[in-house]
C-alpha cells in the first residue's frame, strides 16, 4: 500500500499573554517580533486577533493583567517546534499555548463574530428590561434584609440546637458504653494473634 502525503500544511492556533509591565505600545512590537517568527519559519498567517488587556484568574509571576493575543496560522510541523521555542525564550510572554485547529474561512470567522454580538445585544436587553421592570432596592436596605434573613434563620437554628444538643451527647455516650464493651470482649480473649 503506497501513502500519500499530504499537500497542506497544518493550521495551528496561538493564544499568547503578553505581561502588562508594557504599555500598548510597547505590546505592538512585541505581537509584531511573533508574527515575524512565524513569518520567517515559512508560515502563514491567516487570522490574528487582539483581545486587549484582561484581568487574569489568579496571578502568572506576580501579574495580574496581560494582553491577549491569538494567531492563527499555518506551518510545517518541523519548523513549529522552533516557533514554540523561541516563544518560550522571550521573557516578555507569560503564557502561550499552540493548539492544531481545522482552519476556517472569513465567512465563519465573522458568522462567529455576528453571533456572539447578538447574544450580547440580548443579554444587555435582558439586564435593562429586568433593571427597569423591577424597582430598584438600595444597597443599605438590600444588605439590611439580608442581614435580618440570616438572623432568622440564626435564631430558628438555635431553638432547635438544644433538644438536639441533648439527645446527641446521650447517644455519643451510649455509643461510647458499648463500644467499651466490645474492646473489652475482645482483649478478654486469649487468642489475639
Amino acid at each position: 500500500m503506497s501513502r500519500t502525503k499530504k499537500t497542506t500544511l497544518p493550521h495551528y492556533e496561538l493564544l499568547y499573554i503578553v505581561s502588562n509591565k508594557y504599555t500598548e505600545q510597547e505590546v505592538k512590537p512585541i505581537a509584531e517580533k511573533i508574527e515575524k517568527l512565524i513569518t520567517d519559519a515559512k508560515g502563514e498567517i491567516n487570522y490574528k486577533e487582539e483581545w486587549g488587556k484582561k484581568k487574569f484568574a489568579y496571578p502568572i509571576n506576580h501579574f495580574n493583567h496581560g494582553y491577549y493575543f491569538l494567531i492563527e496560522f499555518d506551518l510545517a510541523g518541523v519548523d513549529l517546534k522552533e516557533v514554540d521555542t523561541e516563544i518560550k525564550h522571550m521573557h516578555e510572554v507569560l503564557r502561550h499555548q499552540i493548539i492544531t485547529k481545522r482552519k476556517r474561512s472569513l465567512e465563519e470567522i465573522e458568522d462567529e463574530k455576528r453571533i456572539l454580538a447578538k447574544q450580547a445585544k440580548r443579554a444587555e436587553e435582558k439586564r435593562a428590561e429586568l433593571e427597569s421592570g423591577a424597582e430598584k432596592k438600595p444597597e443599605a436596605k438590600v444588605k439590611k434584609s439580608a442581614e435580618v434573613a440570616k438572623e432568622a434563620k440564626k435564631e430558628e437554628k438555635e431553638k432547635v440546637k438544644p433538644a438536639e444538643k441533648e439527645k446527641s451527647k446521650e447517644e455519643v455516650q451510649l455509643n461510647l458504653d458499648k463500644l467499651d464493651e466490645k474492646l473489652d470482649k475482645i482483649l478478654d480473649t486469649d487468642d489475639l494473634l
